[in-house]
């Protein structure tokens, strides 16, 4: 900060998705590590009072650690961006099209990117008969951290789905090998990570100390490595995302490079205890408070 007055930075975390928890847990690591870098940091659990608490305030940055819906899609992007206030992490468009796998997909096809089949049903369709060759993923097409993810196996009847999950889902076809993750650092890919669990790398799995195990850097081939940043780079670049973002990857080993696959693109990766996204950055030689203030810094609106 070169000597300047600190700006007041204010964290946004909570707020009413099903990824509640996540967020606050990423909000609590986030606002201790940028007090530790010398910012004024004030925490907010983002509700329908938001505006008037952000007038309220009055900061000069809003770091964003909201995940899910409202926080995650463009939505409070949108009120950020009425509000003029910069804020960390993509624009409303692009948060908008990312947190839209559907739509996600159409557009890294349209930048030469592999992708899996996949096409979008009403629950109804979904229980009445399978709507491609098992195996395959249903899930809501918006919604981040596994939330509601059925897996359907081979030999298994058409699924009875859970409550609660929206009537169009997408379904989508499996995916098998290891999974594989990198960030992107505004336009810089990080490093690659293999997540090993013991199963589906599931909302436990992400979350809960122990769930699973990240290699990083992964050890792959050259091959793949390389090409798994340059697609991450790509997709980040494809759907308009600044700041920070991490793209998801499966890959069959017994195929080659054509069997590496994009899953996602996170707009607004975690940033809790167990994350991936911090351990990224530390392979390039940045501590977690470092990664945070670079965010703050880059803030911006109007994009």
């Amino acid at each position: 900060m070169s000597g300047r007055t600190p700006p007041k930075v204010a964290v946004l975390m909570g707020g009413a998705s099903a990824e509640r928890e996540v967020s606050l847990s990423s909000g609590r690591e986030c606002a201790a590590a940028l007090q530790s870098e010398g910012y004024e940091v004030v925490t907010l659990d983002a509700g329908t009072d938001l505006p008037a608490r952000l007038a309220e305030v009055a900061p000069d940055v809003v770091f964003n650690a909201l995940h899910g819906r409202w926080g995650e899609d463009g939505c409070v992007q949108g009120l950020l961006e009425w509000l003029r206030l910069p804020y960390t992490h993509s624009g409303v468009l692009a948060s908008a099209l990312a947190m839209d796998k559907q739509r996600t997909k159409d557009i890294y096809r349209a930048e030469g990117l592999p992708v899996v089949p996949s096409v979008l049903a009403t629950q109804a369709q979904i229980s009445a008969a399978h709507l491609m060759p098992p195996p395959y993923v249903v899930k809501p097409f918006d919604e981040g951290s596994s939330v509601g993810v059925v897996i359907v196996r081979e030999g298994m009847n058409a699924p009875r789905l859970p409550e609660g999950l929206p009537d169009i889902l997408m379904v989508e076809a499996y995916a098998p090998g290891r999974e594989l993750t990198v960030t992107v650092m505004g336009d810089r890919a990080l490093g690659v990570t293999e997540i090993i669990t013991d199963g589906w790398y599931d909302y436990d799995a992400k979350y809960k100390p122990g769930g699973s195990r990240h290699v990083c850097p992964a050890d792959l081939p050259a091959t793949i490595t390389d090409a798994c940043m340059d697609y991450a780079r790509r997709a980040h670049d494809a759907l308009g995302c600044r700041g920070v973002t991490r793209t998801d990857f499966r890959w069959d080993d017994s195929r080659g490079l054509d069997g590496l696959v994009l899953l996602e693109t996170n707009t607004q990766p975690g940033m809790t205890p167990t994350s991936l996204s911090p351990e990224h950055a530390a392979l390039i030689g940045l501590s977690f408070g470092q990664f945070c203030a670079w965010m703050v810094e880059d803030a911006s609106c109007n994009r």
